[in-house]
């Protein structure tokens, strides 16, 4: 488990100097980890806004948290939860074309472009995976968590984070076979 360095852990001379170190640190990361799961930029972007606000609030007790990392993931991942059980998500989203495209076997031009590139292809074929595969590739690779880690973020067994990780790793190679 990571443990908060001495820069997370101690709080620096200002609320606003600690609250800008951890928007440059976390911000891109937390956007692409929250994009997997609501799968639209802006959406992302709130969410995020919003777990900083929580930890702008939370300031005071930051010396308390055991692993940084681990709790603004945490508060990440309950976000966006919250925003796809919620009625405004349902009303709207499911009506894109991201589910269309997501269920036609034939590449639409969009995925025929980002096929170009391997990076954007993978990233592509990880963002059809169920959220529950998504996010453990997403942590598990892209932000390199232990398997320890990502158990204490996702409150779920070890076990079953290597059996979603197994099962994720089946589903990508034959979404990219089928699309190549």
């Amino acid at each position: 488990m990571e443990k908060a360095t001495g820069r997370e852990r101690e709080k620096p001379e200002s609320k606003e100097a600690w609250f800008e170190k951890i928007m440059d640190d976390y911000g891109d990361r937390l956007t692409k980890f929250s994009y997997n799961y609501t799968r639209d930029w802006n959406l992302a972007e709130d969410i995020v806004q919003d777990v900083f606000i929580t930890c702008y609030k939370e300031y005071e007790n930051i010396d308390k948290i055991v692993s940084f990392k681990a709790w603004i993931f945490r508060i990440t991942i309950n976000r966006c939860k919250d925003l796809i059980k919620s009625s405004i998500f349902k009303r709207f989203i499911p009506n894109s074309d991201l589910l269309t495209r997501k269920k036609s076997l034939e590449l639409s031009p969009e995925m025929s472009i980002m096929k170009s590139s391997e990076e954007e292809f993978l990233s592509t074929c990880v963002l059809v995976l169920p959220v529950k595969y998504r996010e453990v590739i997403t942590l598990y690779y892209y932000e390199e968590l232990s398997i320890e880690e990502i158990s204490e973020i996702l409150k779920i067994n070890k076990n079953t984070i290597k059996t979603r990780l197994s099962r994720a790793r089946l589903k990508l190679k034959v979404l990219m076979e089928r699309w190549r």
